[in-house]
Order: C-alpha cells, then structure tokens, then sequence
C-alpha cells in the first residue's frame, strides 16, 4: 500500500507542511534498509525525491569522491519511506545473469529458478542499486538499457517476460562519473558505454557541510567536547582536500577520511579515552595504519597542528 509523507517530518529538513513525497506503508518488508541517524541536505535530498517520484525512463547516477555519503543517501532516503533496495556491489566479474538470477537446487529436490535482484526488484517495485557501477564490464551493462526506459524484462533461461513494477527505479553509484578515473585514484574503474551513460541524470555528492557533520558526531559521541568534535572536522577535510589533488589529478595522499572514516575515529575516542593519546591512537586505527609510513606521520602532523596542546590529551 501507498503512503504519502510529510517531507518536513520525514527527512527533518524546513518545507512546508503541505509538501508530502509518496512511499510506502510500513510492513515487515526485509529489503527495506535499517534507518540509521542521518542529516539530510535539502539540495541533494531534492534531487532524490523527484528522481523517485518521477523517473521519467531515466536511472539515477551519484558521483563522488570515496566515502562522501553516495550509498547511505539513496538507503536512508528509502529507509523512511519503506521503500525496498536490493543492493548489488559492481566488480569486473559482474554479468547480467548475476542480475536476472539463476537456477539452483532446492533443499536438495529439483532444480528451480531463483530470482536474482534485478528481477525481485522489477517484481516488487524496489530499487535496485548498483554501487561502484564505474568497475562493470561496460559490455555487460547495456543489457540494463531498456529496463532503465521501463520496457519488459526478458529472462532468457525462464522465457519469462515481465513488465517493470510502476515503483521500479535502478540507481547506480560510482567515484567517477562513467569516464574512467582521471584522477588514478580509484583502481579498477572503466570508462562505460555512452549509449548506457545517456541514461541517467548524474548527481554529484561531495562531502557534508562541516556544521551537517557537527549534527552527526554530536548524536554519536554527545559527551564529547564540541571543540574536539570541531577540530576532528577540521582534520577530515584537510585530509580530503590533499587527498582530491586539484584539476591535475589526485592529490598526495592514498587516503582519506571520509564522513564515515570521522565518525569512526570518533567512537574510537570514546571507546580507548584512557590511552596515553586517545586521539592518535583511535586515528591509527580508523584510518592511518591503511596508509605508508610516510603517510602516516603526514596525517598525523596535520591532526597535530589542528588541535595544539589537545593532541597530547
């Protein structure tokens, strides 16, 4: 059953009370993702909810640099509006078959056809999302081409012909935005197909706001100090701008501290405060010991100057 939300209560954003998005009844439905805290951004959030509402034979493409959030808003997004994702992780490997399921034997008995994601989605009225769509044979993708424009499914090992769900939506995410990684960055991305490119309308999602990231560490570690929340935020997005590089490519740096990388160290102050540094010590483990020696110390150089006498708390 359809169910019309408030926008304003549902995403904890300002709009009018009169603006409603449609979703979902709430059910038992597994394929709904677990809603989790999460701090909107009206710009992007927008983008989603009319992507949702009305598709128009277009799929949705978030673009990104790594661990800006990509994922966690298309889920979120769904998680409050019951709405069911079946979640597909893109590699070199991944073939159309692997989409559309295949036959398997059932509890030892005879073998019987298990729908793959693509299918239950197309079924059901869900989302499929392909994260890292950037590292899929570009060959294997444009079997995905008239699905996108809402034309029947074939299945050709069933003969099975369906007709996509009304809700069906297919939403990819990727570091690049389908033209290869120019930044060498990202290993393993190809550059996809143009005809399959064509479409999607692309979204852009970059990192939170530092106050959208102060909400976030403040409902994760509320007992910390709001100035050591601050100086972490300032760190992150240090380490990101080195790690980005500028319009000659990537940056000096392997690494980098994404939102999620942040509000791991930060749980990691509070679960070791009684280190002798619980600052670096948590930074090694959330993000530095992923990093070479030199990188390392580079960091850890950058939290020092950031935070002063703290750093030695």
């Amino acid at each position: 059953m359809l169910k019309h939300y408030s926008i304003a209560a549902t995403f904890g954003i300002s709009a009018s009370a009169s603006m409603k998005v449609e979703g979902f009844e709430a059910t038992q439905n597994p394929y709904v993702p677990l809603q989790k805290s999460y701090v909107f951004r009206k710009d992007q959030l927008r983008d989603v909810l009319a992507f949702l509402g009305s598709p128009s034979g277009d799929g949705l493409y978030l673009t990104g640099p790594c661990g800006s959030g990509k994922t966690s808003l298309l889920e979120q997004v769904a998680a409050r509006l019951q709405w069911g994702v079946h979640t597909v992780t893109g590699h070199g490997r991944l073939e159309l078959n692997d989409l559309l399921g295949q036959y398997m034997l059932v509890d030892g008995g005879a073998m019987q056809w298990i729908d793959g994601p693509l299918t239950l989605a197309v079924r059901l009225g869900h989302v499929l999302l392909i994260n890292e769509i950037d590292a899929v044979d570009p060959a294997e993708l444009i079997g995905l081409n008239e699905i996108v424009e809402g034309k029947p499914l074939t299945i050709p090992q069933t003969g099975t012909v369906l007709m996509p769900h009304p809700k069906f939506r297919l939403v990819a995410t990727g570091n690049s935005a389908g033209n290869g990684d120019q930044s060498g960055l990202y290993q393993g991305v190809l550059r996809q197909n143009f005809a399959f490119l064509d479409r999607f309308r692309l979204m852009e999602v970059g990192y939170p706001a530092p106050e959208d990231e102060m909400k976030l560490l403040a409902e994760l570690v509320p007992n910390m100090p709001e100035t050591v929340r601050e100086s972490m935020i300032k760190v992150a997005n240090q380490i990101r701008k080195i790690f980005i590089g500028g319009q000659d490519g990537g940056g000096m740096l392997s690494v980098t501290l994404s939102t999620r990388g942040l509000m791991r160290w930060a749980s990691l102050v509070a679960t070791f405060k009684s280190a002798p540094n619980a600052l670096a010590y948590s930074l090694d483990r959330a993000l530095t010991f992923r990093a070479e020696p030199a990188e390392r110390e580079a960091i850890h150089r950058i939290a020092k100057d950031v935070f002063g006498d703290d750093w030695q708390v």
